[in-house]
């Protein structure tokens, strides 16, 4: 029995970061998983949460770009991105495809798994709340601030990071979750790719309570902006490890050294992309997790 059919691995996060991870992952097919963050409210996606409600669609459809090994005409028009000076000017065809589905009724999940299919995708790609919610934020002078475009323009740190409103964990999320015997944080947008999956209580309960796991947390390769900017790579740990009830970060896997983080075990590794070396190369993640996964 090879590792990509003995072990199950579920990575937490969005956009274009989780899309790294899960190609990184594709040759663990349905035993591979990923929680997409759908808290997005800018861009195409933010343009039509606006005028159509929904959940946002924008970091799914990234994953599912990232996984598609066999170009045809249908991934073709799944990428598909209109240009002009009209209304459809930056919207792109996936996000109007799976929102069309959402307005037919169709389950978001099942709207996920047709497009899936359609595409030849295997990897489970998972909406971490099939509900409309949004980020919020609360700053130090005791002002919330909502919304994923505003909280990443905040020039402070912030105090707290909330979802609203309460909205329920997609419970496939929470299953695969449970039978993990991986779970990976990461690589994205601490606050708004990383953090809102974990901000559903359902989601930091199943981590908190698969004692199985390992947990792993996979640093970004370039410094970020905005509020996320401001704050230490031990500080992202904490977050992340209060948000999941107190369970520890098992592994921060990384390409730099951190001899002021001894609580954690920190594994370094070459990461890098070797022609952009902010980018995570997929072969030398998979290589990491496979390692890992292994001892």
């Amino acid at each position: 029995m090879t590792l990509y059919s003995s072990k199950k691995v579920v990575a937490v996060g969005g956009g274009h970061g989780l899309g790294r991870m899960l190609a990184a992952l594709k040759d663990f097919g349905k035993n591979a998983t990923g929680i997409v963050a759908t808290t997005d409210n800018g861009g195409s996606t933010g343009r039509i949460r606006h005028c159509q409600g929904g959940i946002a669609w924008g970091d799914t459809r990234n994953c599912i770009n990232q996984l598609i090994t066999d170009p045809s005409i249908s991934s073709m028009m799944f990428e598909y991105r209109f240009k002009g000076s009209g209304e459809l000017d930056g919207h792109n065809l996936g996000n109007l495809m799976l929102t069309a589905l959402d307005n037919l009724s169709v389950r978001p999940l099942d709207a996920t798994n047709l497009i899936r299919n359609m595409l030849k995708v295997d990897v489970n790609i998972i909406p971490m709340t099939e509900h409309p919610a949004d980020l919020k934020a609360l700053a130090p002078d005791g002002r919330w601030v909502t919304g994923e475009t505003n909280v990443d323009e905040m020039p402070e740190k912030l105090v707290r990071l909330d979802i609203e409103p309460e909205v329920p964990a997609t419970r496939e999320g929470v299953l695969a979750l449970d039978e993990a015997d991986a779970i990976i944080l990461g690589p994205g947008s601490f606050l708004t790719s990383i953090m809102p999956p974990l901000l559903l209580p359902e989601v930091g309960r199943a981590i908190a309570n698969n004692k199985k796991a390992k947990l792993i947390f996979v640093e970004n390769l370039s410094p970020e902006f905005g509020p996320a900017g401001k704050m230490s790579l031990q500080e992202k740990l904490e977050w992340c490890e209060r948000a999941c009830q107190g369970r520890q970060i098992d592994i921060v896997l990384g390409e730099e050294p951190h001899s002021d983080l001894a609580q954690w075990n920190c594994v370094t590794v070459p990461l890098a992309s070797p022609n952009r070396d902010w980018r995570h190369d997929r072969e030398k993640l998979h290589d990491a997790i496979q390692l890992l996964l292994s001892d």
